[in-house]
């Protein structure tokens, strides 16, 4: 049976966990005026732009990180990865996953290819120019912002939220899942969503 409450949960507590490992209060509940909006965007990959637009029909998962992240994203990924792997053919067909990175200067399209194919085919990888994805981020209330590493070859980091929303065929924002919620509870939405309901 559809866990309501689990998923309820997912959209209403604000991220629980930064890549910066700041815990947040885990009863601070995001009021509906505080949620966010999502919407249409359209970024860039090594296929040509990418819209929502262009994905109506399908259910999607979108996730902002970036590729040298050492851990908070290769998890969210593998989580998503495995819900996805709990669907058949039919099921896969309308579904689309989408990483934007939020790191322009460092993720090309071949790195951000090579990136999300080793998760999953049905992960697509995305990005911007520095203002077309603040505007995104925006749009979804994901936050980033870059730190220096003195002594790493890597030069900064990017510090970030970390969270999965799940995008309805009609192009609205259903669920926002928190860092860490169990491939399960993703699994269920989707087939929640794929069902009409």
């Amino acid at each position: 049976m559809f866990n309501r409450a689990l998923l309820l949960t997912a959209l209403l507590i604000l991220y629980t966990t930064t890549v910066w490992g700041e815990a947040r209060d885990p009863d601070e509940i995001l009021e509906i005026a505080d949620a966010p909006i999502g919407g249409d965007f359209t970024l860039h990959s090594s296929r040509g732009e990418v819209s929502l637009k262009q994905l109506r029909g399908k259910v999607v998962l979108l996730y902002f990180g970036y590729t040298k992240c050492p851990d908070v994203c290769p998890t969210s990924l593998a989580f998503l990865t495995q819900a996805l792997n709990e669907l058949d053919d039919e099921e896969l067909k309308s579904v689309q996953g989408i990483f934007i990175s939020v790191d322009p200067k460092r993720d090309t399209f071949t790195v951000l290819d090579e990136y999300v194919e080793y998760f999953h085919a049905n992960l697509i990888g995305v990005t911007g120019s520095d203002k077309e994805i603040a505007e995104v981020a925006k749009r979804y209330g994901a936050q980033y912002y870059e730190v220096s590493l003195e002594d790493s070859a890597f030069g900064y980091a990017v510090n970030h939220s970390s969270a999965t929303y799940l995008i309805t065929p009609q192009g609205e924002l259903r669920f926002l899942f928190p860092h860490q919620t169990p491939s399960s509870v993703i699994l269920e939405a989707i087939r929640h969503v794929l069902a009409g309901k």
